[in-house]
């Protein structure tokens, strides 16, 4: 009889470890990345809630080649009527082997994954993640993206492992006026 319970203990516990277990995601990058031509301003379609945006609407990021060849990084955007700027610094770890894996701070010497997992051949649209299932962006050129070209994007996402239903869809309306 004593020998049965560690048997029974088992079975209730593995299958709860088993779906304890972390969803995983495709972080893999774009094969293809012209960092030159990725640079320059993106306007936040959608994205992951996650503390240090949320509430905020109008979100842009700006990216600047500097001359030691790393990236100035500019977010801004509006959050209960103020204006709001976040500078903060990317690079290219592997810029041969992987150049669409990039490492960014916003303080010090932190950083965080940036991985550009889907990019349409002519640099418009942009599905941005890290290293794990919380954090993911939809980026675009312009501010304003129909569903058409959305879908296919969304479609990589969950592909990968993403739960697109948790994507907040940022209100762009105040750059969409000044067009």
């Amino acid at each position: 009889m004593k020998s049965l319970i560690p048997l029974a203990l088992s079975m209730i516990m593995v299958p709860g470890l088993l779906l304890a277990q972390p969803v995983q995601v495709d972080n893999s990058t774009v094969s293809m990345f012209n960092l030159k031509r990725y640079l320059g301003t993106w306007y936040e379609i959608a994205r992951f809630d996650h503390s240090f945006e949320r509430g905020m609407s109008n979100v842009m990021a700006e990216y600047l080649l500097r001359d030691d060849g790393k990236i100035d990084v500019l977010n801004s955007g509006w959050k209960a009527g103020n204006y709001k700027v976040a500078e903060g610094k990317a690079k290219q770890p592997d810029p041969v082997k992987n150049p669409a894996r990039l490492k960014v701070s916003f303080f010090l010497f932190f950083y965080s994954e940036y991985n550009v997992l889907m990019l349409d051949e002519n640099y418009q649209i942009a599905l941005v993640g890290s290293k794990g299932k919380d954090y993911l962006w939809i980026l675009s050129r312009t501010p304003f993206v129909e569903d058409a070209v959305l879908g296919p994007v969304l479609e990589e996402a969950e592909r990968r492992g993403y739960d697109t239903s948790g994507l907040i869809w940022v209100d762009q309306a105040m750059n969409i006026a000044t067009l």
